[in-house]
């Protein structure tokens, strides 16, 4: 169990930007950042960060929350496990206790499988440097690659012994389940049993997903046997799929972000070989073909690509391949073809730093204009071949879902091969047409094998509306100055949401000093005063969930107010320390020039300017010390349901604007109009309690006996008169401290 104070400064050390910055990169907008979303194929920016709030939210997918909630969601771990990968973000030292066998037997299969991976690596570095073997055989394997110590000790590389079961065994006797080896691909069940070691032999490279955690392995083997694969990879699992994870992206991150661009190359060494030569944007492949889960990985930090492959024939075919599917998810792509005899690790390794950079830049083409050049290459003169050529070359333009990049493209394409312009757009537009066709087709394929795997039968056909039947009015529905039907369910939730969003965003904010009937005056803030006018009203939530909500927030009055005199302290020096340090500071006007007494009074003046704006900025500070108090308190405490509604909420109210809006325009904040919002809210919320009572009260006419009728009709009268009571009541209230 994590303590209470460790839980806070936890929460207080994570900085939401610093931490969603580690998976999405991030571009300042205004006061917030933007990104593209983590949580779904984003292509145009949508994720926005909240420094201020401390929150993120995507305006697309809906996904986001606090920083514990974003890290929950990316990394698929419950609330603690969130808080241990934060605590160990910003080393914050967290007292546990040892598990017992019963707790660790209820960790999850996911977390389970990452322990257990996490321990075969160490075991496997272990292995590379303590073992004879290991030294001999996987250490002079990496000196040979030109590996140092220190990128061997980074990219965390390791040795497997030819041991049967070394590793089978070593894990058992730690206490691990002999089934999980097997889920996680590093044991295979053997006829006796037991279990075999899968990377018998071979060295290792660890397979990080983004946020560092090892979730899979490669092992190759050293032996020249043509009958023994040179490769063997963990199988997929619950924490790894090959379709969705770049090998080397965890190591590239950071300077794909800050570069603006990434390399692809194709195998663990071409990754290790570049990272240590100083080009840290590279990632791999891994050999296989790029999927869309690659591309999404990668569009998260940068839409800039450039393929790296060998020169050779292969090499070329290899590029061809893979790029097209670049180039339909919008990214900018380019292509470096290497010498014939080179491949990324060997190019690297035999040419400086300096003089790979300058190969780059003399070699580095867009991918049509390569594309082009090495299909005319090989049509030559044939002018059939010279035709499926061209007609390649539009195909890939044709995917490009960017029009002005297509447009662009097929200016060049009617340039370099003399083919009208219009003509070339002609194509683009037939085989886009027949793209798209093809994607619909796909997609409803798909949705029919999801409804066939989870046993759903196909909707029928909705019934068609009949705009010609109006259903019959009941006499006296209506009451007099009502001008919207009375549908109170959907409205009655919509107002008490509001509240809710009101009370989660603002609700230590000041609202208003109210009297209370002892005589005296106090000020209130915005969750203060819904509560006296529920008590008032005898109201509660009818959603269980914003009753919850609602009286969590009550119990933070206390300690915000405590809070907040320790804040006024603090600020009050930070203010004193402001003036002192201005006051300090050269007059604009000589000393000399003036006499004593004008001297005086122009430093007066000066303190008192100074003093003014000190006001504002204190002012300003407490401001948002309030408005942000319950917001932190709800979007980070350990009740799942609670927390993801106050995250959702505070999200709500993330501005999306743009740089010349933000700007330029005067933006009046809601929470500059509290006084005037609270109020009116509330209004609203009782309005449509009033309008639930009036229709309940409406069916009880409607199937009420000829002696209960009067009475009815009485309360129902009632009902309408509190209705046109209750805006000019609004406001005017003296209640009871509590």
């Amino acid at each position: 169990m994590i303590d209470h104070n460790t839980v806070q400064q936890i929460l207080d050390t994570a900085d939401i930007v610093d931490v969603v910055s580690d998976f999405v990169a991030l571009k300042r907008r205004g006061t917030n950042w933007i990104g593209l979303c983590p949580f779904h194929n984003d292509r145009r920016p949508s994720f926005y960060v909240s420094r201020a709030k401390g929150i993120c939210k995507c305006f697309a997918c809906g996904e986001g929350g606090s920083a514990v909630n974003f890290i929950m969601k990316h990394e698929q771990l419950s609330y603690p496990e969130a808080l241990r990968y934060l605590a160990n973000k910003y080393h914050i030292e967290i007292q546990e206790k040892e598990l017992t066998d019963e707790e660790k037997q209820a960790q999850s299969e996911r977390e389970a499988m990452l322990m257990l991976n996490e321990w075969a690596c160490a075991y496997f570095e272990k292995q590379l440097h303590e073992t004879q073997a290991g030294q001999d055989i996987g250490l002079t394997y990496f000196k040979e690659r030109g590996f140092s110590d220190a990128t061997i000790k980074e990219f965390r590389l390791g040795y497997s012994s030819e041991s049967y079961d070394g590793l089978y065994k070593a894990a058992v006797a730690q206490g691990f389940n002999p089934q999980l080896l097997f889920d996680v691909g590093l044991c295979i069940k053997d006829d006796r049993g037991g279990g075999r070691d899968r990377y018998r032999g071979r060295v290792i490279f660890p397979i990080l997903n983004i946020a560092g955690k090892v979730i899979a392995f490669g092992g190759r083997t050293l032996k020249k046997d043509k009958n023994i694969a040179k490769y063997v990879n963990s199988p997929e699992s619950v924490i790894y799929s090959k379709r969705d994870v770049i090998y080397g992206l965890y190591h590239a991150k950071r300077e794909i972000s800050k570069q603006d661009k990434c390399y692809i190359v194709e195998g663990y060494a071409d990754v290790i070989s570049m990272h240590q030569a100083g080009f840290k944007n590279v990632i791999a492949s891994s050999g296989t073909a790029l999927t869309e889960g690659h591309i999404h990985a990668i569009r998260r930090f940068t839409s800039n690509v450039t393929e790296m492959f060998d020169g050779d024939a292969a090499g070329i075919k290899a590029a061809l391949r893979g790029v097209d599917m670049l180039l339909k998810e919008g990214l900018n792509i380019k292509v470096l073809p290497l010498p014939p005899e080179d491949d990324p690790d060997t190019f690297v390794r035999a040419h400086s730093h300096t003089e790979v950079e300058d190969y780059i830049k003399q070699n580095e083409a867009d991918f049509i204009s390569f594309k082009a050049d090495v299909m005319l290459k090989d049509a030559q003169n044939d002018p059939i071949k010279r035709t499926a050529a061209i007609t390649d070359v539009v195909k890939s333009i044709a995917i490009i879902p960017d029009e002005i990049t297509r447009m662009v493209y097929a200016k060049e394409c009617s340039s370099r091969f003399g083919i009208d312009e219009q003509t070339i757009l002609r194509q683009i537009k037939h085989h886009r047409n027949k793209f798209i066709e093809q994607w619909h087709k796909e997609r409803q394929q798909q949705q029919a094998r999801e409804q066939r795997m989870s046993g759903e039968e196909t909707p029928p056909p909705p019934i068609p509306e009949t705009p010609d039947f109006t259903p019959p009015i009941p006499p006296a529905t209506t009451a007099p100055g009502d001008e919207r039907p009375l549908n109170a369910s959907s409205d009655l939730t919509i107002q008490e949401r509001e509240i809710i969003r009101l009370i989660v965003n603002y609700g230590m904010c000041y609202l208003k000093d109210t009297e209370y009937d002892d005589g005296t005056i106090r000020p209130t803030t915005v969750l203060e005063h819904i509560s006296n006018e529920l008590y008032l009203d005898h109201m509660q939530f009818s959603n269980p969930l914003y009753h919850s909500t609602f009286e969590t927030a009550l119990r933070y009055v206390e300690p915000y107010y405590r809070d907040q005199s320790t804040f006024n302290r603090a600020l009050e020096e930070k203010m004193d320390n402001y003036v002192a340090a201005e006051m300090a500071k050269n007059d604009d006007e000589s000393p000399e020039a003036l006499d004593s007494d004008a001297l005086i009074n122009a430093q007066e003046r000066k303190k008192k300017a100074i003093e003014a704006k000190a006001s504002v900025m204190a002012k300003n500070e407490l401001m948002e010390f309030s408005s942000d108090y319950l917001l932190k308190a709800l979007c980070s405490i350990d009740d799942d349901d609670v927390r993801q509604l106050a995250c959702d909420l505070a999200a709500d109210n993330l501005p999306q604007l743009s740089k010349i809006h933000t700007q330029f325009a005067v933006i009046v904040e809601e929470r500059d109009r509290l006084l005037h919002l609270v109020p009116e809210r509330l209004y609203n919320w009782k309005n449509a309690l009033l309008i639930q009572k009036i229709n309940e009260t409406k069916d009880q006419i409607a199937h009420a006996t000829a002696d209960q009728l009067p009475e009815l009709m009485e309360y129902l009268q009632e009902l309408y008169k509190v209705r046109r009571q209750l805006a000019a009541k609004i406001g005017d209230r003296v209640v009871n401290p509590k």
